[in-house]
């Protein structure tokens, strides 16, 4: 990969709003992004594969990563997200409450993968868009337990390693993600945060009421279409 400097950035990539703004607040720093993205059974998986190109595209990526996590399936039973059988909740996430829509210990086996294709490429840093105001009650979106996972990445690999898990939204309101989106010219136009439909958002999941009003209150209109 031809570089402009030698600082390279693993950026998990959903295709949704948090992570790649997190992806160009790494580019804006000056990063190489490498571009990481895992399909593991859910039912936007499509659309969010399609989202994460076009982003890549945007962000002119030219090393992507795309892992397919099947098992996943095996674990399906779980979670409304890998599993069609469960219907995603329309009425509001209870507070203290994990949700059915939390996929087990996800975000850890996301960030152990691109902590070895860190390892691989010699990054020194993995962007996560995790954001604590609005991860629905889901464990592993904790700002402790990122920082617990990077010592442990640190822990299991070489000597010569020294990974930072950076997580640049973690405390940000999503009216503020929103503008930070905009004063950065993130094309959100490209991403997806429906959990149920891949054609025309909801607008009634968890995840696009969090969308919708942090758009509201960032007094910005929403790029993608609702039903």
């Amino acid at each position: 990969m031809k570089k402009i400097n030698n600082k390279i950035a693993v950026c998990i990539m959903s295709g949704g709003m948090d992570s790649t703004l997190s992806a160009y607040m790494m580019q804006t720093r000056g990063y190489n992004i490498i571009a990481v993205h895992f399909n593991y059974n859910q039912r936007t998986q499509s659309k969010e594969l399609e989202c994460f190109h076009n982003i890549s595209d945007a962000l002119k990526v030219t090393r992507k990563y795309i892992l397919d996590l099947d098992f996943f399936k095996q674990l399906g039973a779980t979670s409304a997200l890998t599993d069609k059988t469960i219907e995603i909740p329309i009425d509001g996430v209870e507070e203290g409450i994990v949700p059915v829509t939390y996929v087990p210990f996800r975000n850890g086996i996301f960030l152990s993968m691109a902590a070895a294709i860190a390892e691989k490429e010699s990054a020194e840093l993995i962007s996560i868009g995790v954001v604590q105001e609005d991860s629905s009650g889901y464990p592993d979106c904790k700002e402790s337990y990122i920082h617990s996972m990077q010592n442990a990445i640190n822990l299991g690999t070489k000597d010569e390693t020294n990974i930072k898990i950076d997580m640049p939204l973690v405390h940000l309101k999503k009216s503020e993600i929103v503008a930070k989106a905009i004063e950065l010219q993130v094309p959100l136009s490209l991403t997806w945060s429906c959990y149920k439909n891949s054609d025309i958002a909801c607008g009634v999941c968890d995840s696009c009421r969090l969308r919708l009003n942090g758009f509201l209150q960032a007094g910005v209109t929403d790029p993608i279409k609702y039903v």
